[in-house]
C-alpha cells in the first residue's frame, strides 16, 4: 500500500497531521507513506518515523502555477500510489494527485474540486472540533469512528544531534535552558506582549536559567524588544538558527513558553515541558497534544475570536493575562534546582 499525503503549509498543522500518519501505519503495517509539503516543513516531516520521504511542493501560497502542478503530478505517476489524502481544502492542492492518476483521492469537500477528488468527505465541525481529529478521520473508511484517544505526535531526536546543534550556537549540553517562543505566524492577536515575556525572562534569569528566544526571522524584531525590556536577561536566537537547530534547542530545554504557534506543537511533539498561552484562539481546536503541557488562558466573553488582530481594540485576552500566571508554572522547583546541582557536580 502506497499513500501520498498532501500536507499543510503550516508547521503546527503538519505536527497535528502526525496522528493520522500513525493510524494509517496501524491499519496497513507494510504501508509506504510519502508527504508532499513545502520545503520549510521538511525539518519537521523528516523527524516523523512514519514518513518514507518528503517531496517538495514548490508552490507559494495563493499561486495557481497550473503547468508546474501538472508537471509534478505527471512526474509522480511512476510511484504508482494507491491513494492520496489531501489535507488542505483548496482546489489547487488537489491538482497534483489528479495529474498523478492516483486512483483514490480522499479529502474534505472544499473549493469546487468535484472530480479532482473521488472520495469526498463532509466535515462535521461539531463532532470533530480538533484539527488533529479532522485530519485523522480522513484515514478511516466512511462511517468509521475515531479511537477514543488519538496517537500523540512524536518527533525523532538524538542526544548527539541535539548537542551538535547546541555547540554550533555556543551553548552547553548542561545549560538549564528555557525557550521562549514569542512569535505566532497567524497574527498579533495570538502573541503575548513582549513586556510580559521580558518580565518572565528576568525572573527566570535570576533563578539561574539560560533564557533563549526561539523563532523565525519574522520574530526577530519582537525578540529584540524582549531582550531590551528584560535588560539583557535573555538571548535572541530568532532568525539565527535553522528550523532544525530550533527543534534541537526545544528538545534540550527544561521548559518552553509559547504562544499558540507552530513551535508550541513542536515542543509538545518533543515531549518538552510546555506552558502554552492562548488569547484569540482556543485549545479546543488546536491543543498541544502532550501530557506535559500546561495551558494558560482567560475565558473572556469575546474569545476565541480567531482574528489576526483584536477586533475590539483592547486585546484584553492577552493584556489581562499577567506574567505571574506564567511564572507560577515556569519557575524551577526546589527539586529542579537540586537535580541541576547534582548534574553540575557530576553526581
Amino acid at each position: 500500500m502506497k499513500i501520498l499525503l498532501v500536507g499543510p503549509s503550516w508547521i503546527g498543522d503538519t505536527i497535528l497531521a502526525q496522528p493520522l500518519m500513525t493510524l494509517l501505519h496501524q491499519r496497513q503495517p507494510k504501508l509506504v507513506l510519502d508527504v508532499l509539503a513545502p520545503a520549510w516543513t521538511f525539518p519537521v516531516v523528516e523527524r516523523m518515523p512514519e514518513v518514507r520521504q518528503a517531496i517538495p511542493s514548490p508552490f507559494s501560497h495563493g499561486e495557481l502555477m497550473f503547468p508546474e502542478r501538472r508537471a509534478l503530478g505527471r512526474a509522480l505517476r511512476t510511484e504508482a500510489y494507491d491513494q492520496a489524502i489531501v489535507l488542505p481544502n483548496t482546489l489547487k492542492s488537489a491538482f497534483v494527485p489528479w495529474f498523478a492518476r492516483i486512483p483514490r483521492r480522499t479529502g474534505y469537500r472544499g473549493e469546487m474540486r468535484w472530480g479532482m477528488l473521488n472520495d469526498v468527505r463532509v466535515l462535521n465541525e461539531k463532532a470533530l472540533p480538533q484539527m488533529a481529529q479532522r485530519y485523522a478521520t480522513l484515514g478511516l473508511e466512511r462511517r468509521e469512528t475515531l479511537p477514543a484517544r488519538l496517537p500523540k505526535p512524536h518527533l525523532k531526536t538524538s542526544i548527539a544531534k541535539r548537542n551538535a546543534s547546541l555547540a554550533a550556537l555556543d551553548l552547553k549540553a548542561d545549560d538549564r535552558i528555557v525557550a521562549l517562543c514569542p512569535g505566532a505566524e497567524y497574527g498579533p492577536a495570538k502573541r503575548w506582549p513582549p513586556s510580559y515575556f521580558a518580565e518572565v525572562a528576568r525572573e527566570l534569569g535570576k533563578a539561574g536559567d539560560t533564557v533563549l528566544l526561539v523563532g523565525s526571522a519574522k520574530d526577530a524584531p519582537i525578540a529584540e524588544d524582549i531582550v531590551r525590556l528584560s535588560g539583557g536577561a535573555c538571548r535572541n536566537l530568532c532568525g539565527k538558527t535553522t528550523l532544525d537547530q530550533a527543534i534541537d534547542v526545544l528538545a534540550a530545554a527544561r521548559l518552553a513558553i509559547t504562544n499558540d504557534s507552530g513551535l508550541m506543537h513542536v515542543a509538545a511533539a518533543l515531549g518538552t515541558p510546555l506552558v502554552a498561552i492562548y488569547g484569540s484562539s482556543t485549545p479546543d481546536h488546536t491543543p498541544p497534544m502532550s501530557e506535559r503541557a500546561s495551558i494558560i488562558k482567560l475565558d473572556m466573553p469575546c474569545s476565541p475570536c480567531f482574528e489576526r488582530t483584536c477586533p475590539l481594540g483592547h486585546f484584553n485576552c492577552m493584556m489581562n493575562l499577567k506574567p505571574d500566571r506564567v511564572l507560577a508554572q515556569a519557575l524551577p522547583s526546589p527539586r529542579d534546582l537540586e537535580h541541576a546541582g547534582e548534574s553540575s557536580t557530576g553526581a
